[in-house]
């Protein structure tokens, strides 16, 4: 397997396990905090997602516009703060159109990309250890989905809901 079939494997799973993690959940359920003490909730967890993916593909490797819908950096970008009132969020159907277009765009950059593309510098890089080149940006992509899906199997469980792979 060649580290560009990895990574869109890794992506491609963990897509799989953040909508099993999402499937049953709905309303009230989405912005639910994953400890007592607060935490990003699964409709932050969906639109933050969208967000980082978008700015790393599209900002970090191609050097282009995200295209996100106005206002969605604020909401959901880095150093943004869930809120608890879920009317402030777009629904919950509408962030997984746009993480699946988000998602879309990166598969079909990936299938374009060779192993020795992995290397070349990103086109901008706000840090050079996490984004310093095309493989460090999809490494740290992979990375960042797995740490937030994690959150979204924490609220369920704050939910008491039962696990969702058992």
């Amino acid at each position: 397997m060649k580290a560009t079939e990895f990574v869109a494997a890794a992506l491609t799973g963990g897509k799989a396990w953040m909508g099993g993690l999402l499937a049953d959940l709905e309303k009230g359920d989405l912005v639910a905090a994953p400890t007592a003490r607060g935490g990003n909730h699964p409709l932050w967890v969906i639109g933050h997602l969208t967000v980082s993916e978008a700015s790393i593909v599209s900002g970090m490797i191609k050097g282009e516009e995200p295209g996100l819908p106005a206002g969605w950096g604020t909401l959901f970008g880095m150093g943004s703060q869930p809120v608890s009132d879920a009317s402030r969020y777009p629904s919950k159907a509408e962030l997984l159109e746009a993480f699946e277009t988000v998602r879309t765009q990166t598969l079909d950059l990936l299938a374009r990309l060779d192993d020795t593309n992995l290397d070349k510098p990103s086109a901008t890089s706000p840090n050079q250890e996490l984004f310093g080149t095309v493989g460090r940006c999809l490494a740290t992509l992979l990375n960042h989905q797995t740490f937030h899906v994690g959150q979204i199997a924490d609220a369920r469980r704050a939910l008491r809901r039962k696990p969702a792979f058992a």
